[in-house]
């Protein structure tokens, strides 16, 4: 793929790429990415019961979810998922021989796999993929990496962000792959963001973890957690700024650059959701709490109903209302208003959004349907809600439901 830099731009980070044959498509599927010395990491990793070795391994090496390590080795097309005693084997093994490449201990090394649930890994490939990706560490293999870690995702995904704190130059590059089984609870699919900002692994843990809050934590594609999912950062400490401490100025202006790239990273995990066509913004406004308000987005966001009718332009608000209701948040009908937005396809790119109100006090509006439908024809559809009750607001973030998503998933493993 064409070279583009993200993963590297922040001092002290190399990274490397290659095609060991996991992927039958002989596509890349292993990457590296390393600091030059030791830097700060901290993790964010799946909440759900079943999880893959690799993330075991993880929470062995950094059993308060940060620490010191030296990089990160990363696998695509088999997740090393309920593979027993051989499946954690075989993952100390890759920390291993790249952490030989790098002059550290296994223990200092992350590992992340994606990909098929069950399979064992094939290590013979995966041996040789782990040298011939080591043998490539630089600063101009960012593309081949962001490729390598996709499984049924159409396009890379990266971002980028640059920032001054105390007069000083910091950068956060990042990358993520994730296209289906998104729904996280506590990470989401597999992403890595470097940056340079000198920041203690403590201090870094507590930014990431609001940063996944609003981000990774508000996007599903399909309501199914992944048995995979991190969130890594790891900060080399070489941009010059003076340590990072809680409660700063600095730490808020971080804290706002990686909860941006976050952002970023998130949005574009949806808009590349298997089979997606549009992205969709559910707003819930007027919540009795922060966390009613979430409740009920992901609700809307996750409804099969609301995503196909997305999908058909079709403004059903009806099953809107139904999946507003049916969550754990105190709605009111009669206290109820939503509206549908977004910018028809004809309308000029950035310009400002239009809104239809389709439901008010208990009942549905008087609105022009072909307008709400050409509202839903464009590339992002937003639906706002207001329950009318309280102050509290999430935005939670999802795609259409089309037939391809059915296509994609029908024929995953045969």
């Amino acid at each position: 793929m064409s070279f583009v830099r993200h993963i590297t731009l922040p001092k002290g980070f190399v990274a490397g790429a290659t095609a060991c044959g996991i992927k039958p498509s002989g596509k890349k599927d292993l990457a590296i990415i390393a600091g030059r010395a030791e830097v700060s990491a901290a993790v964010v990793t799946t909440s759900n019961q079943i999880t893959g070795a690799p993330i075991q391994w993880i929470r062995h090496i950094l059993p308060r979810g940060c620490g010191k390590v030296r990089g990160m080795v990363i696998n695509a097309g088999n997740s090393n998922v309920c593979t027993g005693k051989t499946g954690l084997k075989d993952t100390e093994t890759m920390a291993g021989l790249t952490a030989k490449i790098l002059d550290a201990e296994a223990q200092e090394v992350l590992v992340a796999s994606t990909g098929i649930i069950g399979h064992p890994l094939p290590m013979a490939k995966v041996k040789k993929g782990i040298a011939a990706a080591g043998a490539t560490l630089s600063l101009r293999n960012d593309g081949d990496v962001a490729e390598a870690i996709l499984t049924t995702d159409l396009r890379a995904k990266s971002a980028f962000v640059q920032t001054r704190i105390a007069s000083r130059e910091v950068r956060l590059g990042g990358i993520v792959k994730g296209s289906g089984m998104i729904a996280p609870s506590m990470a989401t699919m597999i992403a890595v963001i470097t940056t340079d900002a000198k920041i203690a692994p403590t201090v870094l843990r507590k930014a990431l973890r609001q940063a996944v809050a609003g981000t990774f934590n508000a996007i599903t594609v399909d309501s199914d957690q992944s048995t995979s999912d991190v969130v890594a950062v790891l900060a080399s400490g070489l941009a010059g700024n003076k340590t990072i401490q809680p409660g700063t100025a600095a730490y808020r202006k971080f804290a706002a650059a990686l909860a941006e790239v976050c952002g970023e990273l998130a949005r574009s995990v949806v808009a590349d959701g298997e089979g997606a066509t549009r992205l969709v913004e559910v707003i819930v406004r007027g919540a009795r709490t922060d966390a009613e308000a979430e409740v009920a987005a992901k609700s809307v966001a996750n409804s099969p109903l609301v995503k196909t009718a997305v999908h058909g332009a079709d403004p059903n608000w009806g099953r809107i209302a139904m999946a507003l209701g049916k969550s754990a948040a105190k709605v009111v009908a009669e206290k109820l208003t939503i509206r549908i937005g977004g910018q028809p396809p004809s309308r000029r790119q950035n310009a400002e959004d239009e809104f239809v109100k389709v439901f008010a006090r208990g009942m549905g509006c008087k609105f022009s349907a072909k307008k709400a439908s050409s509202l839903m024809a464009g590339d992002t559809v937003k639906i706002d809600c207001n329950l009318g009750l309280g102050q509290g607001k999430f935005t939670a973030l999802t795609c259409d439901l089309s037939r391809e998503y059915i296509a994609i998933n029908a024929d995953y493993t045969t």
